[in-house]
This record gives C-alpha cells, sequence and structure tokens, in this order.
C-alpha cells in the first residue's frame, strides 16, 4: 500500500486521492500524513492495532502509515456496538485501538486517536529497515456464514494483483464496500495502483451510492449483487436518470442472470466483471462474458494446468496466488499457499457449459433430512413481476426441523402490495419443485438482513 501511495503520489501528487463526507484529500497529502502516521506508530511503540474508522481517506492514510512501519492494523467495522467491539477486539489480543469514537477503551484496551499519530516527526522512506521486513495486516470476513474469522496477509502479496494496472486518472470509483473487508480493500489497491479517484459516502447503504452516482460523476462502481440489486430498486423508485459507466463489477455472492440483464440493461456501454474472491484466499477468477458463473473451461484440467479453480463433488475447490499467511488466532496455521487445493464451502453445479453458484454449505436448509439450496429458489422469486429483492432461508420447525421462508421486499413497498397475491405467485413459481423445497412462509419487509453487503441465509 505505502509503495502504490508513493508511486501515485509522484505522478499525480495533486491529483485528488478521495472525495469522502471529510474532504477531498490529494495523493501528496495522503502520502504526508501516511508517513506521519508511520512515525507516530513507530514513537509509540505499536506493532499491532485495531481500527474503528468510517472514513476511508483516513483508512487510507493508517494503512500506508503501517505499511511503512511494519506495523499489523486490523480494521474493524466501525459502527459495531461498543461491547461487541470489546469482545471481538479482546478475542485478537489487540491492546490499542486507532479510532475517533469516544465510546471504546476500557480495561486494557489503549484508545490512540488517528489525529494524534499526525504529531511528530514523519517517517521517510528511507527510514524503512529492509525491503524484506514484512508488511502485515489483518482482514477480517464478513461472518456471513458463521463467526468472523481474521485472515493474516502482507501487502506485499495482497499488491501483486494490481501489478499490471495502468494509471487512470479519469476514473471515479464508488467504495460500495467497507474498507475492513477484502472487496473493499481490493478497491482501494486498484484506486491507488491506478492513480484513479476514490468516491466513498458514509454510510455505504446503496442509497448512499445511487447518490454519489448521480452527484459525484462516478465511473466505475464494484459491489456486491444485493447492493446493486437495492441501488436499482431505489433508482427505480425514484425514477432516477443514471450516468453512463464504463465498468462495473460484482463479487462477494452468485451474481443471478436476472440482476445481470438489468445492469447490461441499464448501463449498455460498461464493462461488467464477476469476480471470484475470498478473504482467506484473495482474488482467485473474474468473468466478464455477462453470464452467470464461470465457463467451465475456465475450471482446472489437464488441458489448462494454470487454473487456481476446480470443482470436486458438487464444491468449488481453489488454490491462491495472493492467498493468506494464516489465521491471525492460530499461530500455526495453514498458509493458503498457491500450491495446495483447498474447498471453499461454494456449492456449484455444471450446468451445460456453465459452472453455476449454489450458495454455501452453510446456507444448506435441511428440511426433515431432504437438503434445500437457497439460491435456485431465489431466483425463481427474484424472476416474479413486482418483487425488488428476496432472500430464501430457514426457518426452524418442531415437525420437519426447518421449513423455507422466503422474505420479499415488493416494488412500491409492502404496505400498497397484495401479500396474498405475492404469496400465490410464489407458490405457483415454485410448484414443481420438490416439496420439501416449496417455501412454507413468505413474508413482505421493506428490507433484507444483509452483512457485509451481502445477504443473510442459512437456517435461523
Amino acid at each position: 500500500m505505502i509503495a502504490l501511495l508513493e508511486a501515485a503520489a509522484v505522478d499525480a501528487a495533486e491529483r485528488t486521492a478521495a472525495v469522502t463526507p471529510e474532504g477531498s484529500p490529494s495523493y501528496g497529502e495522503l502520502l504526508d500524513d501516511a508517513r506521519q502516521v508511520a512515525g507516530g506508530l513507530r514513537r509509540r511503540g505499536v506493532t499491532r492495532f485495531a481500527v474503528a474508522e468510517p472514513d476511508a481517506a483516513w483508512v487510507i492514510r493508517l494503512l500506508a502509515g503501517a505499511a511503512l512501519a511494519g506495523a499489523e492494523p486490523c480494521q474493524y467495522q466501525p459502527d459495531t456496538d461498543a461491547a461487541v467491539l470489546a469482545r471481538e477486539t479482546e478475542a485478537l489480543g489487540h491492546q490499542v485501538i486507532v479510532t475517533r469514537r469516544d465510546d471504546v477503551g476500557s480495561g486494557s484496551l489503549h484508545v490512540i486517536r488517528p489525529d494524534e499519530l499526525l504529531a511528530g516527526d514523519p517517517m521517510g522512506a528511507s527510514d524503512f529497515d529492509s525491503p524484506d521486513v514484512p508488511q502485515p495486516i489483518v482482514i477480517r470476513t464478513t461472518g456471513t456464514t458463521g463467526a468472523p474469522k481474521a485472515a493474516r496477509h502482507d501487502w506485499r502479496v495482497l499488491t501483486q494483483t494490481v501489478a499490471k494496472v495502468q494509471p487512470r486518472p479519469d476514473q471515479r470509483w464508488l467504495l460500495a464496500y467497507g474498507p475492513h473487508q477484502l472487496a473493499g480493500m481490493q478497491v482501494l489497491l486498484h484506486v491507488v495502483a491506478s492513480q484513479a479517484t476514490l468516491v466513498a459516502p458514509f454510510p455505504r447503504q446503496p442509497k448512499d451510492g445511487l447518490k454519489a452516482l448521480l452527484s459525484d460523476e462516478v465511473t466505475c462502481v464494484s459491489a456486491t449483487p444485493t447492493y446493486w440489486r437495492f441501488l436499482l430498486a431505489e433508482a427505480r423508485s425514484r425514477q432516477a436518470r443514471l450516468p453512463r459507466l464504463e465498468q462495473i463489477t460484482l463479487g462477494g455472492e452468485a451474481s443471478p442472470a436476472d440482476l445481470l440483464d438489468e445492469i447490461r440493461t441499464t448501463f449498455p456501454f460498461a464493462r461488467v466483471s464477476q469476480v471470484y474472491a475470498s478473504t482467506e484466499f484473495g482474488s482467485i477468477t473474474s468473468v466478464n462474458d455477462g453470464m452467470p458463473g464461470i465457463a467451465i473451461g475456465s475450471l482446472w484440467s489437464s488441458t489448462n494446468p494454470t487454473s487456481n479453480v476446480r470443482a470436486e463433488n458438487g464444491e468449488l475447490w481453489v488454490r491462491a496466488e495472493a492467498g493468506m499467511l494464516g489465521y491471525a488466532d492460530e499461530a500455526d496455521g495453514p498458509a493458503a499457499s498457491s500450491t495446495a487445493w483447498r474447498p471453499t464451502g461454494d456449492l456449484v453445479e455444471i450446468v451445460g457449459t456453465r459452472v453455476l453458484f449454489r450458495g454455501r454449505q452453510s446456507e444448506i436448509i435441511n428440511v426433515g433430512g431432504v437438503k434445500v439450496h437457497p439460491l435456485p429458489i431465489e431466483e425463481r422469486v427474484l424472476a416474479l413481476s413486482g418483487v425488488d429483492a428476496a432472500r430464501v432461508y430457514g426457518r426452524p420447525s418442531k415437525l420437519t426441523g426447518s421449513i423455507v421462508a422466503v422474505d420479499i421486499v415488493p416494488a412500491g413497498g409492502k404496505e400498497t402490495t397484495d401479500a396474498d397475491a405475492v404469496r400465490r405467485a410464489v407458490k405457483d413459481a415454485t410448484a414443481d419443485l420438490p416439496r420439501a423445497w416449496q417455501p412454507r412462509s413468505v413474508s413482505l419487509v421493506d428490507e433484507l438482513e444483509t452483512q457485509g453487503g451481502k445477504t443473510v441465509r442459512g437456517t435461523q
């Protein structure tokens, strides 16, 4: 991160690096502040610390400064409840947290305000001990499929994914992910490597992203399919005239065919990419053909030995090129090496020439001993007229263990929607599915339960 920021500051010191609710610092300003942060960390003897910071420009300062100082940062979702944050930081053994919040910091957790790190002498590039010294960072998973895990990475490995990125000063990237997520980190890296401008509203809800699209000259957007579905629904409800985009990236979840069709129709001039990545393994593969899933020819085989993905017993296996060093709470945990094949927990099905995603192992609903996959049901519900968004999940049942339940966000709001008509439509759309797969509970809601921009499924 620090090397990318230094290169951008050399080539484009006066260019605006980020647009946030708190200002629009240039690349030169961010580099100067990052060097101050590095000096502040070194003076205090901080070698690892937690971060709870909503402003993306401050995140860049802190991460780049930590990389220069050789300190290990770990971001937490900035608006996490104070009690939860205390438990999470304690679990990972953090004794220092850099934050502007006034409601955290008790017991052994020492609080440092970000601006305090700017006081004193900066650390220059020549002060860095050795190019061989690790530049560690810990990235936590979103926790959509269980308790969050913390993966230890090295900046030099992570930045390999943007090694071939060329300067694109005309691009303005919307930050729809939290910068504490791997996907958000990838956006930060890409923007700095391309010397573009990051547009980072906060909060990072779809309605905030839509506002940025309409007012901040955004040209590129990377977001989850769930985020895109809500942004487009909000745009329809407001009859907003969306700008022309040149790059759209989807990741974090399977991208349904109907959503891809809507994106292509709405943004006909945009290049649409689907990225498969995980916090542990980094970025694995991408698809640019506008179709769901990945082409079967992309799988590893004797004729395609360089591929990093393969399907085995209905599950996707990967090997990592920019993977983690190990889990932060497992000192001797296995690294995600480039040569080792590992299961991802993502379920896949080969249909014709495509490898389609069918959800996660943890999302399977057990209905009386029958394993039900939520995504195929969800896709049928989403195809219904008047449905803006939906999620399929398991609801506990004394008789069968679980039943299939559906939450639906109807176009126009639930108050003006005929709930019985929606339930009949769902019943008709799923009538040919096995009985255990047919939804037994259909509810109209104002919004879906999400975490990290992803829809929460599984049995709840």
